[in-house]
């Protein structure tokens, strides 16, 4: 890996406060050319490298890393069944103590008002504390493996490839996709028919997915599966966006790419753990350069 990239692995896994952050672009404006982009309710700032105008191809990733989770944010793209039901079981405790908290206050008062609107902060105390909550120390997955592919790409290409290509950073992901809605607001026009691979957690998992919406497989899959091949140790999977629940920046995109790396077991199938927890300092560099490698490939066939 490029000396940015190993700055960014041992000291810049934190990105979550407005600070930190900032310390962040502080970072790359020494060692890329970047433009930042401001606004929105949240004051996001995507970081933009290379030329929007004359790129055919805008790989991006999110900066900003999330608050730190007792559980896992579990992920099985191509079984959305089981991805779902994870997602209702991780919030039953949730309900469980807002009834259990409801049921003493009950033991002190019997106002309904003073119940009711207890209870709801107790909820809402929960989903702050998501969003908002202690920063999670340990990133490499999610998404300091995205932000250093976007790195390791810039570092292989050339001049005129440079024409070619533009890098995006977004803000605010991990709060609802903040950032990359602005960005495609504030770029609409220019965005509209460019191709935009997003990489978002690629660094644990030895199956690496590159899902294609239904816009952009006509004249993108052939050429995406050219660029990004397997080795002896890696599966590379080209699947149709519409039958891969992946929920990351790509979405706000017509012709998009999301490209994550997922583990393998049989009954579960295709699948991501880890993120969120202090568990995730799995950083596995064959990925990475499969990805920038395949993102130069990519640039070169478009």
């Amino acid at each position: 890996m490029t000396q940015l990239s190993q700055i960014i692995l041992d000291r810049y896994q934190v990105r979550k406060s407005r600070q930190q952050k900032t310390d962040f672009i502080n970072l790359l404006n020494q060692h890329l050319p970047t433009e930042i982009q401001t606004g929105g309710l949240l004051k996001s700032r995507n970081i933009i490298v290379g030329d929007l105008n004359t790129a055919k191809v805008v790989f991006t990733a999110h900066y900003d890393t999330c608050a730190v989770m007792p559980v896992p944010n579990f992920i099985a793209p191509k079984n959305m069944l089981l991805s779902v039901l994870y997602s209702v079981l991780i919030v039953i405790p949730v309900f469980v103590a807002m009834a259990l908290f409801g049921a003493v206050l009950h033991i002190f008062t019997d106002n309904f008002w003073v119940n009711y609107f207890a209870e709801l902060a107790v909820l809402f105390g929960f989903f702050y504390l998501l969003m908002a909550g202690p920063a999670n120390k340990h990133t490499a997955n999610d998404n300091t493996s995205g932000v250093i592919t976007l790195c390791e790409i810039w570092s292989q290409l050339n001049d005129e490839q440079k024409k070619q290509v533009a890098l995006v950073f977004f803000d605010n992901e991990e709060i609802g996709l903040v950032g990359s809605y602005l960005f495609k607001k504030m770029n609409k026009k220019l965005m509209d028919n460019k191709l935009v691979v997003n990489f978002d957690c690629v660094s644990d998992g030895d199956n690496i997915l590159l899902a294609v919406s239904k816009a952009a497989q006509k004249n993108y899959t052939d050429k995406i599966k050219t660029a990004f091949t397997a080795t002896d140790n890696k599966n590379v999977m080209a699947e149709k966006g519409e039958k891969v629940f992946y929920p990351s920046d790509q979405i706000n995109f017509k012709n998009n790419v999301a490209v994550a790396s997922l583990k393998h077991k049989k009954f579960i199938g295709y699948y991501m753990d880890r993120i969120h927890t202090p568990k995730d300092t799995v950083f596995d560099e064959k990925n990475i350069e499969i990805l920038s490698q395949g993102a130069v490939k990519l640039a070169d066939l478009l």
